[in-house]
């Protein structure tokens, strides 16, 4: 057996990217190196044979996909698996968190100018987020930071690979982290169901299609 169709034939039955270390379990005498030999040339085979299917890096391994250019063809058939959509609320939020990852919930609230409590739990169903740690502020709240399914769900081989925020059709403020103090302030503003002082005297609200989405403003 050759190594090519070992590692080939773990690829194609996987419905996740596999690191070259977890393909090499396949098989006593493969290693990391001998994987990745095997995958580039898996790689050269299906473009040089014009295949419409190819060897992809991403979330820090590697998975076969079809090329994107026969997505049109595939969407006609109902059997063909799908990714699952995220809503505009639920993107922007994502955005927040990816770019300023770890990050809390009020700080993701202060920027966004609504509640995101649904949309957080929508995203942590979905395995997009997870909580990562504690912040050190008041109470210790809890600190959200993107997943290795964030990164399968949009074919990024790691973090890094992110677009630039002046690439995203979302305007993500720049500002410093809350302080101890602001964020305390933020967190009786939402418990008592108003936003943020600075939030008001700047003249901002909620965009109405954000609201519209199912969003709850954190005003009354």
């Amino acid at each position: 057996m050759k190594v090519t169709q070992i590692v080939e034939a773990v690829l194609f039955a996987s419905d996740a990217p596999l690191k070259a270390e977890e393909i090499a379990r396949a098989d006593g005498a493969l290693d990391e190196e001998v994987v990745e030999d095997a995958i580039r040339a898996l790689q050269a085979e299906y473009a040089e044979g014009e295949r419409a299917f190819q060897v992809v890096e991403l979330a820090e391994g590697f998975q076969i996909l079809t090329r994107g250019e026969f997505a049109p063809y595939l969407e006609r058939f109902d059997t063909v698996p799908r990714p699952s959509r995220l809503s505009g609320p639920a993107l922007e939020t994502l955005a927040i968190i990816a770019y300023r990852q770890p990050i809390g919930r009020i700080e993701i609230e202060y920027v966004r100018g609504v509640a995101c409590g649904g949309v957080i739990r929508t995203l942590q169903d979905r395995g997009i987020i997870d909580v990562v740690a504690r912040g050190e502020g008041v109470g210790r709240p809890l600190l959200y930071g993107t997943t290795q399914r964030f990164l399968d769900h949009f074919g990024f081989r790691s973090i890094e690979d992110l677009p630039r925020p002046e690439e995203l059709p979302i305007v993500l403020r720049e500002r410093v982290p809350l302080g101890a103090e602001e964020v305390a302030a933020e967190a009786d503003a939402a418990r008592a169901g108003t936003s943020h002082a600075d939030l008001t005297a700047a003249g901002e609200e909620p965009h109405a299609e954000l609201t519209a989405a199912g969003d709850e403003p954190l005003h009354g």
